[in-house]
């Protein structure tokens, strides 16, 4: 019979070495990754931190039951984030959950009643003829700022030097290139919306520049306090780009901001609404066959079509930017294309598009029309001292916890309860620096009911220490020695230690997909945590076990290292006399 090779492992030890230094190298480049990110903590949810949390549910109208569908409910995310930011908040978090819920979570010192209003309304979207245009932008110290009135020479000077450079413009789709004069105060729109890469000042053979009309005049105008509102208004700052157009009904014109295609802000004077945004059937992005560029399709109702007919046929007579108008969402202008030919049931807009540009206009005309509309589910409100102390409480809870389980397994596992104390820190680690990077990576925030989820991780995570410590003590009773018992015991703890973790995670799982608000918060940790236990298992406490199972203290059976035989009932096997045969009396 063949000797068995030196060195030979025993099955089932592999090269526990390696994976140990796998698992470390993971560790430290998730620390490293935490602090270069510079963030050393999770973020924090409204019930911890403080602030306001509301979550909104999307209802369809009748007959229009797939309007609530993900490009919607992300439109309207768009529109809801613009709204809060309206408010000066700069941490405030807008996400869809499941198929038909918003949640917005407003940090601490926002106005409440404020921030409830803005994102339960339905967005107000519509067409509106634009009577002024001007630079948005603080005029540097030592030049005059840009007026409306005025003499013609004035008025290009004041709003040429910043004007759009290139615009859009709206046709009908069938005409041919528009030979639109290119304006420095506005975007081109015609029966094809279109951009010229260098515009010129638009004037007259002469050489003189063509009189901006004056928003006092007849043709239309502002009044007087319409005016000085106008001139005083500073768009580059949020609040008073919100304030701008507060209060204003439809029936009234109104002063607004918006951003050219060149990223500059521009400020308006528009008339009363001419077309509402319900009006429009339908709005998308596609690429014009002709020119390969990206365009913005539209089509308006019956009544919206007579409506835009009846605005547009005013606009192509006017000179710039008279003949515009501006597509006004909650009171800033999204875009302002310049008409130069009557359009009527279907119009495009095109001009330096981008395919994001693009989709995010086509959206927002979307938006307008979208039968949908938002009720508030819940509503809570957390100051900062009660975040701070429900924090605080969890905290406690969970070191609670953590000592009971530490206790038990001392008492009970003695010198194995080192292993199972080493792997719960590795663990705690490993949840701790992947929770810092969800942060920034994906919004992910800390709230009461995650903390309860890491607290039930611990028991969790004991568990799969317990079966496997019970699988190897199993083959110590049957008569084994330490190493083949590691080595027998694991395949059989592996198998109990998965199905447990599965049932864990698809109870967490379910749970996300059913529930909203905190409660999902509760369900991502628990699931997170038990996909980091079958890791922490596999990678360091398994490979752990194996390497100190050599070491004297474990492999003699201490008594304080928890495999002592005498204390695991072990009885020493029967060992019977050999018979000895009586010798056969010799003959004489």
């Amino acid at each position: 019979m063949a000797a068995p090779k030196k060195g030979r492992r025993q099955p089932g030890q592999g090269r526990p070495g390696r994976a140990l230094a796998l698992i470390l190298i993971a560790l430290v480049a998730l620390t490293g990754g935490m602090f270069l990110s510079g963030h050393t903590t999770p973020r924090l949810g409204i019930d911890l931190a403080g602030g306001t949390s509301i979550t909104l549910q999307a209802r369809s109208e009748p007959g229009q039951e797939s309007a609530v569908n993900q490009t919607n409910m992300n439109t309207a995310v768009g529109i809801i984030e613009r709204r809060v930011n309206g408010l000066g908040v700069s941490e405030a978090e807008v996400q869809t959950q499941g198929t038909d819920h918003i949640i917005v979570n407003i940090p601490k010192g926002t106005n409440e009643k404020q921030a409830r209003e803005q994102v339960g309304t339905t967005a107000q979207l519509f067409f509106r003829p634009v009577l002024q245009l001007a630079s948005g932008e603080p005029a540097p110290e030592g030049s005059p700022s840009p007026s409306a009135s005025g003499s013609p020479d004035e008025a290009e000077q004041g709003d040429g030097d910043k004007a759009t450079e290139g615009g859009d413009k709206a046709t009908d789709g069938k005409s041919g290139e528009p030979e639109a004069t290119p304006t420095t105060q506005g975007r081109a729109a015609s029966g094809a919306l279109k951009a010229d890469a260098t515009p010129s000042p638009s004037g007259s053979a002469d050489g003189k520049a063509d009189p901006t009309p004056s928003p006092s005049a007849s043709e239309g105008g502002a009044d007087e306090a319409l005016m000085k509102k106008f001139e005083a208004l500073t768009c580059t700052d949020t609040e008073e780009r919100t304030d701008a157009a507060e209060g204003t009904k439809p029936s009234e014109p109104m002063v607004g901001c918006g951003q050219n295609s060149a990223g500059q802000w521009e400020k308006y004077i528009l008339g009363p609404a001419a077309v509402a945004g319900t009006e429009i059937e339908d709005a998308s992005a596609v690429i014009d066959e002709r020119t390969g560029q990206w365009i913005v399709t539209m089509d308006f109702s019956g009544k919206g079509a007579d409506a835009f007919s009846k605005i547009t046929s005013e606009l192509k007579t006017q000179q710039p930017p008279m003949n515009q108008f501006g597509i006004v969402l909650d009171g800033e202008v999204v875009s302002a294309p310049s008409v130069q030919t009557t359009l009527s049931k279907s119009a495009q807009i095109s001009g330096s598009f981008t395919q994001e540009s693009s989709q995010e206009l086509a959206n927002m005309l979307s938006y307008g029309a979208l039968p949908l509309s938002f009720v508030e589910e819940s509503v809570t409100s957390v100051t900062a001292a009660l975040g701070g102390e429900q924090l605080e409480a969890g905290l406690i809870a969970g070191g609670i916890g953590l000592i009971l389980v530490i206790v038990y397994l001392v008492v009970y596992y003695r010198g194995l309860s080192l292993i199972a104390i080493i792997s719960l820190l590795m663990s705690a680690a490993l949840t701790y620096t992947i929770m810092v990077l969800l942060g920034p990576a994906i919004g992910f925030a800390l709230n009461l009911p995650a903390v309860c989820g890491a607290i039930v991780a611990i028991g969790i995570t004991a568990d799969s220490f317990i079966v496997f410590f019970e699988r190897v003590r199993d083959e110590i009773r049957e008569g084994r020695s330490l190493q083949p018992a590691v080595a027998r015991g694991w395949p059989r703890a592996r198998r109990t230690i998965l199905v447990s973790d599965f049932v864990s995670f698809l109870s967490a799982a379910v749970l996300f997909v059913v529930t909203v608000g905190k409660v999902q918060g509760f369900a991502f940790t628990l699931g997170l945590t038990t996909l980091l236990d079958v890791v922490v298992v596999f990678f360091f406490t398994k490979p752990l076990l194996t390497i100190l199972a050599r070491k004297k203290f474990f492999a003699s059976g201490h008594p304080w290292s928890g495999l002592d035989p005498k204390r695991l009932g072990v009885k020493p096997p029967l060992r019977r006399a050999r018979r000895t045969v009586p010798a056969d009396p010799k003959e004489a």
